[in-house]
């Protein structure tokens, strides 16, 4: 119908289940709920006084795993669209697992999400616990493109290249031609596209990047969630940036939740506690003609 149009909708809740539950309510079965290159490319086509430039965090739909394949190599699998963690159910899961070291499927000592063998090796082959199936590039494929990606899809890279990414602050250039940046933006181009525009907009020479592969166990399958981050010199707006003058450490309520300082820097993390606090976008099909959204109300 020419009247219906995709809108947008900001989900935030204190709790990470019921913002995710929300957000799926809002898209319903012919919408979704942002992965990050979706956030990346709505960032790319916006204009900087927009809210999606101007606001501290928000969650992703996209993940990134440490996997062993069944022949025994350690591999990294980035999902997005909604990978594991693609239910508030499964995330409950998680809260409520036993806090044991020996847990299969609570919290690692850095508070990402264990996952099961069988739910890693599904990963794997494209396949979800609810039997939702979806394409699996390998990196070399993805990195020469892939024409019209779905809304979920994976890419599987060795886990080395993974670990051996950009984690911090990077440069610009540097980014554009780093493994994970690419995998979790989209694409080489994809990932040019978003940094020329946050190099603009942020007015610096270098982003942050920030992954625990490096830190991780990878004989423990396990997942992190990525987030889109603006945390600016300690401020949580773009006005408030001096980068000269970030104090380490400087933290409060809010990130607190997620083990990190207000001095989390701007840029793309998966290394984020997997708790509490979450700010989903959630996309579906709007027919203004039977809402009230656009009803003149004033003579």
């Amino acid at each position: 119908m020419k009247d219906t149009k995709m809108e947008a909708a900001v989900i935030f809740e204190t709790h990470l289940p019921d913002a995710l539950r929300r957000a799926l309510e809002y898209a319903g079965d012919d919408g979704f709920v942002a992965s990050m290159p979706q956030l990346l490319h709505a960032r790319v086509n916006a204009d900087f006084n927009n809210e999606i430039w101007d606001t501290w965090f928000f969650t992703t739909t996209s993940e990134e795993s440490a996997v062993t394949t069944p022949q025994g190599n350690h591999v990294a699998v980035v999902v997005h669209g909604g990978g594991i963690f693609s239910t508030p159910e499964r995330f409950r899961k998680l809260y409520l697992a036993s806090v044991d070291r020996s847990s299969k499927d609570g919290f690692t000592g850095l508070f990402g999400a264990k996952i099961l063998e069988k739910e890693a090796h599904d990963l794997l082959v494209g396949k979800l616990p609810d039997g939702t199936e979806f394409p699996v590039f390998p990196f070399d494929e993805f990195k020469r493109g892939v024409a019209d990606l779905p809304r979920r899809y994976a890419v599987v890279m060795d886990f080395e290249l993974a670990r051996t990414s950009k984690c911090g602050y990077a440069s610009f250039a540097d980014l554009k031609d780093d493994p994970l940046m690419i995998v979790r933006a989209g694409g080489v181009e994809a990932a040019a596209r978003y940094l020329d525009k946050a190099k603009e907009f942020y007015g610096t020479t270098e982003m942050g990047s920030w992954h625990r592969f490096d830190d991780l166990n990878p004989d423990q399958p396990q997942t992190w969630v990525q987030f889109l981050f603006d945390c600016l010199g300690g401020a949580s707006d773009k006005d408030s940036l001096d980068p000269a003058s970030r104090q380490q450490g400087d933290a409060d309520a809010w990130f607190t939740h997620y083990r990190v300082s207000r001095d989390s820097g701007f840029g793309l993390r998966g290394d984020m506690a997997l708790i509490n606090t979450a700010r989903y976008i959630a996309v579906a099909p709007r027919n203004s003609a039977t809402g009230v959204r656009d009803l003149p109300f004033v003579a």
